[in-house]
């Protein structure tokens, strides 16, 4: 049976009420993506690798179902790649519309991923699970990668920060490492534990963006079976 899809999407609050200063509040809303049938809106990408060398970093990203053990028949997002640069950043990300223009939101992630990385394991440069570690946030404008002249690789456009240390538009909410003792597949739920805040444009949008950044040299595939973002 297929997952629900974006049912809370759809079911935005349409009561609010005014704070002293007249502003307006509306309640929270949330917004859901399962990936039942599709990648839902969501495009994914890369950084921190040299131009020109997507092949040898073995960059990949798409709709997919998700890997035995878990239930073949559900979709999800796949992504995927090499990191020989020691410092590879793989990203999904998703504009978001119909906010309130101008208004400030206090953000909460709920992210399901798939990870084969087991609690502990030991890797080329660092831990398959706790060395690569996981992002999320958002920004007025399109997170985009960026050629950089000077040593010719691609570097993000916002402020993700480094690895375990947080940016201005992202920050750290968990690792790759599944919890368990055994190097296959099984879901880990990853969350904030404090809102991260982020003010809509005039158009009443924002983008949202969720990455992995890996301190592991070796190929890193993750599926991300639902993303769930609570605005208040």
């Amino acid at each position: 049976m297929y997952k629900l899809s974006l049912i809370a999407m759809c079911v935005f609050s349409l009561v609010g009420c005014s704070k002293e200063d007249g502003t307006f509040i509306q309640d929270p809303r949330e917004l859901i993506y399962d990936f039942s049938l599709d990648a839902e809106g969501w495009q994914g990408d890369f950084a921190d690798y040299p131009e020109g060398e997507e092949t040898f970093y073995q960059l990949d990203f798409g709709f997919s179902r998700l890997p035995s053990p878990l239930d073949t028949t559900q979709g999800s997002l796949k992504q995927t790649g090499s990191n020989h640069s020691d410092d590879l950043f793989m990203f999904v990300k998703r504009k978001l519309t119909g906010l309130t223009p101008n208004q400030i939101y206090q953000a909460t992630f709920d992210i399901e991923i798939a990870s084969n990385a087991a609690n502990g394991s030991v890797g080329v440069g660092g831990s398959p699970g706790e060395g690569v570690y996981i992002k999320a946030g958002m920004t007025q404008i399109e997170p985009l990668k960026e050629l950089e002249n000077s040593s010719g690789h691609y570097r993000m456009n916002i402020d993700k920060g480094n690895q375990a240390t947080d940016g201005l538009d992202m920050v750290l909410i968990g690792n790759f490492a599944n919890g368990t003792d055994e190097n296959v597949y099984a879901f880990k739920t990853l969350s904030n534990t404090i809102p991260f805040e982020i003010q809509s444009d005039r158009n009443g949008e924002v983008w949202v963006i969720i990455g992995t950044d890996s301190g592991f040299e070796a190929i890193t595939t993750i599926y991300y079976n639902k993303i769930s973002i609570t605005l208040e």
